[in-house]
């Protein structure tokens, strides 16, 4: 699997990506409007991540195969200062499942939060019904810091999430 941070040039496999995923992806979502996953909506956003990147305030991955959107990864909110941490979120193809890309390229996000951005702590959320996840979070060293009731709105409904966390090994 190659490893990018997207770019404007990236719209159209995004696209594909998220056209061919939508079913899957819909449980683990908020509800999107129409179009939000358009190439040309996608455009725009792309446009603000690769700012983003530029200031430093998130970093957005795609992991590819034979030149198609297989994965995505970004860390986001990152903060600086005495906190320097970030969330990460994910996603991979169904067609990908249990293929070890998802670990693949999270670890690769993590190492580059780590050591390009030079952060503490890098935290994730899941739903506790999300037992992929879970599993995916574990087996990448986070560690569970807590249930958050309703935490976020996903697929239109206030939903439990487990709160997890990694810290730099370098700061241990």
């Amino acid at each position: 699997m190659d490893i990018s941070l997207v770019t404007k040039n990236d719209a159209g496999r995004l696209a594909d990506y998220y056209s061919a995923n939508a079913q899957h992806f819909y449980r683990w979502e908020p509800v999107r409007e129409p179009g939000y996953y358009s190439e040309s909506s996608i455009q725009v956003r792309l446009f603000e991540y690769e700012e983003q990147h530029r200031t430093g305030s998130a970093a957005h991955f795609i992991g590819l195969e034979h030149g198609r959107v297989i994965a995505h990864c970004s860390l986001t909110n990152i903060v600086y200062g005495a906190f320097r941490a970030c969330f990460i979120g994910y996603g991979v193809s169904k067609a990908f499942e249990g293929t070890g890309s998802m670990s693949t390229l999270c670890l690769a996000a993590t190492k580059y939060a780590f050591d390009e951005l030079e952060l503490n702590r890098v935290m994730a959320n899941y739903m506790p019904c999300n037992v992929r996840s879970g599993n995916l979070l574990k087996k990448l060293g986070f560690a569970n810091e807590g249930l958050a009731k309703k935490y976020l709105k996903i697929n239109g409904r206030w939903e439990d999430h487990v709160l997890m966390s990694l810290v730099n090994p370098a700061n241990l």
